[in-house]
């Protein structure tokens, strides 16, 4: 399933253990070298506001990911960026890629990124959503561009190859990927009679 970038900022990080919300994300944290989204910076009443106090999302401590929220065991599985070395790396680049121009082999600037959409499975940024120039942007306000489409991405800017038979204007609903879902815990924030085919989804490591 696909998933806009910008909703899951914001988005409740929630605990098994005390049976309710403990934070909020505030920052995707994404690795420049495949635009993987690794953590997310969180916010809240018992969060200190300090990265490197402990107040780090590492995905990998997801248990599921659903409508309601990200759910763990605890708020203890929180992190900083010093207890891991690869997230000190890539926070330390303040890599950001909304805002970035996009620009495509020749030069031609394309837009700038506005959002993106995200692989649930693998968290992996999958489309970027650029905004078009304003001489473009009465034919194509926004188009989307596949992840395959990319050549290469540095400080200011995302190159993408020459051809456009991949980028298409973009609709007003996200296309989503259908994927089925299947419990394999007790989960305290679904309702009586939630069904094992809903449309939550599981976060798996490719």
């Amino acid at each position: 399933m696909l998933m806009v970038g910008s909703n899951m900022t914001n988005f409740p990080v929630l605990s098994l253990h005390v049976g309710g919300e403990v934070a909020r994300t505030k920052r995707a944290i994404i690795d420049p070298d495949n635009l993987e989204i690794i953590a997310y910076t969180l916010d809240g009443p018992i969060i200190h506001n300090d990265p490197e106090v402990g107040d780090i999302l590492d995905l990998m401590d997801v248990r599921e990911i659903s409508d309601k929220g990200f759910i763990v065991d605890s708020a203890d599985v929180f992190t900083s960026r010093e207890d891991v070395v690869k997230l000190d790396e890539i926070m330390s680049l303040e890599f950001d890629l909304v805002g970035l121009k996009v620009v495509d082999q020749k030069g031609k600037k394309m837009g700038k990124i506005i959002d993106y959409t995200i692989d649930s499975g693998s968290f992996m940024v999958y489309q970027l959503i650029v905004q078009r120039p304003v001489m473009n942007s009465f034919l194509d306000p926004q188009l989307t561009i596949n992840r395959s489409q990319i050549v290469e991405i540095d400080d200011f800017k995302v190159v993408i190859k020459n051809s456009t038979s991949q980028i298409k204007v973009k609709k007003t609903k996200t296309a989503e990927k259908e994927e089925e879902f299947v419990p394999n815990f007790v989960n305290p924030f679904r309702k009586p009679g939630y069904a094992e085919d809903d449309s939550s989804s599981s976060k798996t490591s490719e």
